[in-house]
């Protein structure tokens, strides 16, 4: 039985043998029935152009920054090549970024089964946005919080969240810490009771602490009632619209925030899809598309960024190139691009990029686990193409709980095999999970049944 607060599904095709179809969640073909609103915006750097000259970097500062008076951007932008079995998830999720973060700076990188040394550009440069710096501010454009610590000026830290889908809105406005929970229970509300049932999926109405919690260890509920900042059990859902309205941290991320933050502390939500600030002589513009709240409004909000950078322009004496304020706009991929006529565009930001090199083992990767004979296991599906295979098995390993899974050739095809498992309790569960994630009929294997 599914105790999560939200899940990550793919649908098999209409015919033909059980098979996924290629996928993206930048796209929104990932979480069918709980995303909304996610945008498959081009980036149009040409990544081969990156410089392989500059050594490599072993590390970049991604979660903490000192700012200067009046600095209004933060941080660097950065390159990984990618090796055997990397998903952008996991590459996201090492360096401070979200799943959004990650795929639409790199569309042309399947998420879950990139080629090995494709070059992975790490959006690791943020404009702050505009709230007063005191506490939390949480941009729900850009699905990124930022904390300032009390009495510390020039000390920021950043981490990047999920937030909630189209019909269960994360609000926005100005509001507290209300109180701390480590290892925190779930009361699951009434409404949410009512729609997991609907779907043949009934939960308990009481979540005890655990890995089928989706608050995770530690939750920060919010003077808004029923709202809260906490962790998860499905951390690669962070950077999208996933939640029921709660904010959701990565695990070790809700843990150091958890720990700096007291009751009392001002939290404030905004909706800033469009941020510009000055570095050095240098004015930037990151744009995200709006969130599909806001989809109507785009046109306002566009007509709002030009009336700004107008103000900007005469009170500056600068010349804006305005054709890149629309390309950029329309590419809204996060990246902060410099907009003054004659300034670097994408591509050469991308050249310019900190090469870093590939960590040992990237953060919280799952490892798979080898299958005996005596153990159980689930057939979750059989495929004509390696490659679907390849990102189920994946993509269920990344899964909250993990179910750990592998693909098997056989017979001219190839099976997804998860396991091990220890019974034939566990291993109808898993099934169950699978079906109801998935939509794929997985079949439940006895010791001894995989040859």
């Amino acid at each position: 039985m599914l105790t999560l607060e939200e899940k990550i599904q793919i649908r098999p095709p209409a015919s033909g043998k059980t098979a996924i179809r290629p996928l993206s969640l930048s796209a929104c073909v990932l979480l069918s029935s709980v995303l909304a609103g996610c945008q498959n915006m081009p980036f149009t750097g040409t990544m081969e152009a990156l410089s392989l000259s500059s050594p490599k970097q072993q590390h970049i500062a991604s979660h903490d920054f000192q700012l200067t008076d009046g600095q209004n951007i933060v941080g660097t932008l950065a390159t990984i090549d990618t090796r055997e079995n990397d998903t952008l998830p996991d590459i996201a999720r090492h360096y401070g970024l979200g799943y959004n973060d990650i795929t639409i700076a790199n569309t042309q990188i399947d998420p879950w089964t990139p080629r090995p040394d494709s070059r992975v550009l790490l959006p690791l440069r943020f404009i702050l946005p505009e709230a007063p710096r005191k506490g939390i501010v949480l941009n729900l454009a850009n699905m990124r919080l930022f904390y300032y610590p009390p009495n510390q000026p020039d000390t920021l830290f950043t981490y990047p969240v999920g937030i909630g889908r189209q019909g269960w809105s994360t609000p926005m406005g100005s509001t507290r810490i209300v109180a701390k929970r480590a290892n925190p229970t779930w009361t699951v509300p009434a409404s949410i009771l009512r729609e997991h049932a609907q779907k043949g999926d009934p939960l308990p109405k009481v979540v005890r602490a655990g890995p089928d919690n989706p608050l995770g260890s530690y939750a920060m509920p919010l003077g808004f009632p029923g709202y809260l900042i906490h962790g998860t059990n499905k951390p690669y859902g962070i950077g999208m619209q996933i939640s029921h309205g709660c904010v959701q941290l990565y695990p070790e991320d809700i843990e150091v925030l958890f720990n700096k933050s007291k009751v009392g502390m001002p939290v404030r939500i905004v909706h800033q899809p469009y941020l510009t600030a000055w570095d050095q002589d240098m004015l930037y513009l990151e744009a995200h598309e709006p969130l599909k709240k806001w989809a109507r409004q785009k046109p306002k909000l566009k007509k709002k960024l030009h009336k700004d950078l107008k103000k900007i322009s005469k009170a500056q004496n600068v010349t804006i190139d305005w054709e890149k304020v629309d390309r950029i706009v329309e590419r809204a991929d996060g990246v902060p691009t410099p907009i003054l006529a004659g300034s670097p565009g994408i591509t050469e930001l991308s050249t310019a990029a900190v090469q870093l090199e590939h960590p040992d083992q990237l953060y919280g990767q799952p490892v798979v686990a080898d299958l005996k004979e005596s153990d159980w296991a689930v057939l979750a599906g059989t495929f004509d193409n390696e490659n679907d295979a390849q990102q189920l098995a994946v993509m269920l390993s990344h899964q909250g709980p993990p179910i750990p899974a592998r693909k098997i050739e056989k017979d001219g095809a190839y099976q997804v095999i998860a396991g091990p498992f220890k019974n034939k309790k566990e291993v109808k569960t898993v099934a169950q999970r699978i079906h109801m994630d998935f939509e794929l009929d997985a079949k439940p294997l006895e010791p001894g049944a995989i040859n």
